[in-house]
Protein backbone atom coordinates (compact mmCIF):
# COMPACT_ATOMS: atom_id res chain seq x y z
CA UNK A 1 0.00 0.00 0.00
CA UNK A 2 1.05 3.59 -0.44
CA UNK A 3 2.77 5.23 2.54
CA UNK A 4 1.36 8.28 4.32
CA UNK A 5 4.07 10.42 2.74
CA UNK A 6 2.39 9.87 -0.64
CA UNK A 7 -0.68 11.79 0.55
CA UNK A 8 1.22 14.41 2.56
CA UNK A 9 1.93 16.50 -0.55
CA UNK A 10 0.23 19.17 -2.67
CA UNK A 11 -3.19 17.87 -3.66
CA UNK A 12 -2.77 18.29 -7.42
CA UNK A 13 0.40 16.20 -7.29
CA UNK A 14 -1.41 13.48 -5.37
CA UNK A 15 -4.33 13.60 -7.82
CA UNK A 16 -2.04 13.14 -10.81
CA UNK A 17 -0.08 10.34 -9.17
CA UNK A 18 -3.20 8.43 -8.11
CA UNK A 19 -4.01 7.71 -11.74
CA UNK A 20 -2.81 4.19 -12.48
CA UNK A 21 -2.79 3.23 -8.80
CA UNK A 22 -5.20 0.57 -7.50
CA UNK A 23 -7.96 1.19 -4.96
CA UNK A 24 -8.58 -1.93 -2.85
CA UNK A 25 -11.46 -2.67 -0.48
CA UNK A 26 -11.74 -5.72 1.75
CA UNK A 27 -15.30 -6.27 2.98
CA UNK A 28 -16.34 -9.36 4.92
CA UNK A 29 -13.54 -11.40 3.41
CA UNK A 30 -14.26 -10.29 -0.16
CA UNK A 31 -11.74 -8.18 -2.04
CA UNK A 32 -12.60 -5.79 -4.83
CA UNK A 33 -10.20 -3.48 -6.59
CA UNK A 34 -9.76 -1.30 -9.62
CA UNK A 35 -7.28 0.95 -11.37
CA UNK A 36 -7.95 4.64 -10.70
CA UNK A 37 -8.61 6.37 -14.04
CA UNK A 38 -10.36 9.61 -13.01
CA UNK A 39 -10.04 11.92 -10.00
CA UNK A 40 -10.94 15.43 -8.83
CA UNK A 41 -9.07 17.69 -6.42
CA UNK A 42 -10.71 19.85 -3.76
CA UNK A 43 -8.39 22.23 -1.97
CA UNK A 44 -8.92 24.40 1.06
CA UNK A 45 -11.45 26.86 2.44
CA UNK A 46 -10.90 29.19 -0.53
CA UNK A 47 -12.21 26.55 -2.94
CA UNK A 48 -15.99 27.12 -3.09
CA UNK A 49 -16.59 23.52 -4.17
CA UNK A 50 -14.60 22.03 -1.31
CA UNK A 51 -16.51 20.86 1.76
CA UNK A 52 -14.06 22.95 3.81
CA UNK A 53 -15.37 26.19 2.27
CA UNK A 54 -17.58 27.01 5.31
CA UNK A 55 -14.77 26.18 7.74
CA UNK A 56 -14.46 23.30 10.15
CA UNK A 57 -17.69 21.38 10.77
CA UNK A 58 -18.57 18.00 12.20
CA UNK A 59 -19.07 16.60 8.70
CA UNK A 60 -15.82 17.82 7.16
CA UNK A 61 -13.56 17.05 10.14
CA UNK A 62 -11.64 14.35 8.22
CA UNK A 63 -10.45 16.95 5.70
CA UNK A 64 -8.57 18.75 8.46
CA UNK A 65 -7.04 15.56 9.81
CA UNK A 66 -4.01 13.45 9.05
CA UNK A 67 -3.35 12.82 5.35
CA UNK A 68 -3.80 9.28 4.11
CA UNK A 69 -7.29 8.76 5.54
CA UNK A 70 -10.58 8.25 3.73
CA UNK A 71 -13.26 10.91 3.64
CA UNK A 72 -16.56 9.24 2.73
CA UNK A 73 -19.77 11.23 2.62
CA UNK A 74 -23.34 10.84 1.40
CA UNK A 75 -23.98 12.89 -1.72
CA UNK A 76 -27.49 14.35 -2.02
CA UNK A 77 -28.67 11.65 0.37
CA UNK A 78 -28.23 8.98 -2.30
CA UNK A 79 -24.67 7.87 -3.04
CA UNK A 80 -21.57 7.56 -0.90
CA UNK A 81 -18.48 9.15 -2.44
CA UNK A 82 -14.92 8.25 -1.44
CA UNK A 83 -12.04 10.71 -1.18
CA UNK A 84 -8.46 10.46 0.05
CA UNK A 85 -7.32 13.21 2.42
CA UNK A 86 -4.19 15.07 1.32
CA UNK A 87 -1.73 17.72 2.52
CA UNK A 88 -0.64 18.34 6.08
CA UNK A 89 -2.77 18.10 9.20
CA UNK A 90 -4.96 21.21 9.46
CA UNK A 91 -4.84 21.97 5.72
CA UNK A 92 -8.21 20.71 4.44
CA UNK A 93 -7.96 19.04 1.04
CA UNK A 94 -8.83 15.78 -0.64
CA UNK A 95 -8.99 13.91 -3.93
CA UNK A 96 -12.32 12.43 -5.00
CA UNK A 97 -12.01 9.06 -6.75
CA UNK A 98 -14.39 9.34 -9.72
CA UNK A 99 -13.81 6.17 -11.74
CA UNK A 100 -12.02 2.82 -11.71
CA UNK A 101 -11.19 0.14 -14.24
CA UNK A 102 -12.14 -3.03 -12.26
CA UNK A 103 -9.55 -5.68 -11.51
CA UNK A 104 -10.53 -7.97 -8.63
CA UNK A 105 -14.02 -9.08 -7.68
CA UNK A 106 -15.83 -8.15 -10.88
CA UNK A 107 -18.62 -10.70 -10.28
CA UNK A 108 -19.15 -9.26 -6.79
CA UNK A 109 -19.29 -5.76 -8.25
CA UNK A 110 -21.99 -6.86 -10.69
CA UNK A 111 -24.10 -8.40 -7.91
CA UNK A 112 -23.84 -5.24 -5.81
CA UNK A 113 -24.80 -3.04 -8.73
CA UNK A 114 -27.69 -5.38 -9.56
CA UNK A 115 -29.10 -5.08 -6.03
CA UNK A 116 -28.90 -1.31 -6.19
CA UNK A 117 -30.53 -1.16 -9.65
CA UNK A 118 -33.40 -3.53 -8.84
CA UNK A 119 -36.70 -2.16 -10.09
CA UNK A 120 -35.16 0.57 -12.22
CA UNK A 121 -35.87 0.84 -15.93
CA UNK A 122 -32.25 0.46 -16.95
CA UNK A 123 -30.21 -2.37 -18.47
CA UNK A 124 -29.58 -5.08 -15.85
CA UNK A 125 -26.25 -4.85 -14.07
CA UNK A 126 -25.38 -8.31 -15.41
CA UNK A 127 -25.32 -6.74 -18.86
CA UNK A 128 -22.89 -3.98 -17.88
CA UNK A 129 -19.42 -4.12 -19.35
CA UNK A 130 -16.63 -4.29 -16.79
CA UNK A 131 -15.54 -0.73 -17.55
CA UNK A 132 -19.05 0.53 -16.68
CA UNK A 133 -19.19 -1.03 -13.21
CA UNK A 134 -17.15 1.69 -11.48
CA UNK A 135 -17.81 4.48 -13.96
CA UNK A 136 -18.78 7.42 -11.78
CA UNK A 137 -18.13 8.05 -8.08
CA UNK A 138 -21.49 6.72 -6.87
CA UNK A 139 -21.32 3.56 -8.98
CA UNK A 140 -17.76 3.06 -7.79
CA UNK A 141 -18.63 2.94 -4.11
CA UNK A 142 -21.71 0.83 -4.80
CA UNK A 143 -19.67 -1.77 -6.70
CA UNK A 144 -16.83 -1.71 -4.18
CA UNK A 145 -19.13 -1.93 -1.15
CA UNK A 146 -17.76 1.32 0.30
CA UNK A 147 -20.15 2.96 2.77
CA UNK A 148 -20.12 5.62 5.47
CA UNK A 149 -18.55 2.96 7.71
CA UNK A 150 -15.30 3.60 5.81
CA UNK A 151 -15.25 7.31 6.66
CA UNK A 152 -11.98 8.24 8.41
CA UNK A 153 -10.46 4.81 7.62
CA UNK A 154 -6.66 4.86 7.73
CA UNK A 155 -5.46 4.07 4.21
CA UNK A 156 -2.36 2.44 5.68
CA UNK A 157 -4.57 -0.33 7.08
CA UNK A 158 -5.84 -3.52 5.44
CA UNK A 159 -9.50 -2.56 4.96
CA UNK A 160 -9.41 0.24 2.39
CA UNK A 161 -6.17 1.31 0.77
CA UNK A 162 -4.36 2.25 -2.42
CA UNK A 163 -1.49 0.24 -3.81
CA UNK A 164 1.01 0.58 -6.62
CA UNK A 165 0.97 -2.37 -9.04
CA UNK A 166 3.25 -0.57 -11.49
CA UNK A 167 0.45 0.05 -13.99
CA UNK A 168 1.28 2.80 -16.47
CA UNK A 169 -1.86 4.96 -16.74
CA UNK A 170 -1.18 6.39 -20.19
CA UNK A 171 -1.69 10.03 -21.12
CA UNK A 172 -3.10 12.14 -18.29
CA UNK A 173 -5.18 15.22 -19.06
CA UNK A 174 -6.88 17.88 -16.93
CA UNK A 175 -10.20 19.65 -17.26
CA UNK A 176 -13.05 21.27 -15.31
CA UNK A 177 -14.62 19.49 -12.35
CA UNK A 178 -18.15 18.19 -12.91
CA UNK A 179 -21.27 17.54 -10.84
CA UNK A 180 -20.85 20.73 -8.83
CA UNK A 181 -22.51 24.16 -8.96
CA UNK A 182 -19.55 26.36 -7.99
CA UNK A 183 -15.87 26.24 -8.85
CA UNK A 184 -16.69 24.68 -12.21
CA UNK A 185 -14.07 26.76 -13.99
CA UNK A 186 -11.20 25.24 -12.02
CA UNK A 187 -9.40 22.54 -14.07
CA UNK A 188 -8.81 20.16 -11.18
CA UNK A 189 -10.26 17.00 -12.69
CA UNK A 190 -7.66 14.59 -14.07
CA UNK A 191 -8.25 11.44 -16.08
CA UNK A 192 -6.63 8.90 -18.35
CA UNK A 193 -7.19 10.14 -21.88
CA UNK A 194 -9.61 8.05 -23.90
CA UNK A 195 -10.27 5.47 -21.19
CA UNK A 196 -13.75 3.93 -21.44
CA UNK A 197 -14.28 3.95 -17.65
CA UNK A 198 -13.93 7.75 -17.37
CA UNK A 199 -17.27 8.99 -16.08
CA UNK A 200 -17.62 12.47 -17.52
CA UNK A 201 -17.09 14.23 -20.82
CA UNK A 202 -13.44 14.48 -21.67
CA UNK A 203 -13.20 18.19 -22.47
CA UNK A 204 -9.68 19.28 -21.72
CA UNK A 205 -8.56 22.55 -20.22
CA UNK A 206 -5.67 24.67 -21.39
CA UNK A 207 -3.13 24.67 -18.56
Amino acid sequence: MLPRSFYDRPTLDVARDLLGKVLVHNRRGVRTSGVIVEVEAYIGESDPACHAAPGLTKRNTPLYGTPGHAYVYLNYGIHCLVNVVTESHGSPAAVLIRALDPLDGIDVMRRRRARAMKGRTRPPAAALAAHDLCRGPGNLTMAMGITLAENMTDLEGDRLFVEDRRIAPGQIVWGPRVGIRVGTETPWRAWVAGHRAVSAHQRRAAL
